[in-house]
């Protein structure tokens, strides 16, 4: 498990898709897992919850699309309110991540694989969930690292 005992599940939420990545048990990366087509929120929370479980996930980390200037825009609200739901239904801590050129990058990365147009399409979301997981694992890294750093 990582350093706070914690396998974390990542979303990357659109309005057909889900994507998708798990933490491994040591907190250090993430790994994709298979994308999720919507079919309306009590239904995704449910398929969810049973991604929770298989996993031993204990938390969510969704991310949040933000304007270039960091606002919040429509998207983002919906996803609030999907957060909302999932802290509501499956009682973990969820916490909204910036997402912002995350699909870009995803796409990026898709491109320099070499990978047709349908197959970056079924791909990019999952692509997109492990960069915000990583970027989050990352970042919990970091401050570890500096909270652990003896004062010079």
């Amino acid at each position: 498990m990582s350093a706070s005992g914690e396998r974390i599940l990542a979303l990357d939420l659109g309005a057909i898709r889900i994507g998708l990545a798990v933490s491994d048990e040591l907190g250090w990366t993430a790994h994709g897992l298979p994308t999720l087509e919507r079919v309306g929120p009590k239904k995704d929370i449910a398929r969810l919850r049973d991604i929770v479980a298989q996993y031993q996930v204990q938390k969510l980390v969704v991310g949040l699309p933000r304007n270039m200037n960091g606002s919040l825009g429509p998207q983002a609200n919906l996803v609030l309110e999907f957060i909302e739901q999932l802290k509501n239904k499956l009682r973990l801590d969820v916490i909204p991540w910036d997402e912002r050129l995350t699909t870009q990058a995803a796409e990026r990365v898709l491109l320099e694989a070499d990978l047709s147009r349908a197959k970056r399409r079924k791909k990019v979301d999952q692509v997109a969930a492990v960069l915000i997981l990583q970027g989050y694992l990352d970042s919990r890294r970091g401050s570890l690292q500096t909270a652990s750093q003896p004062e010079a």
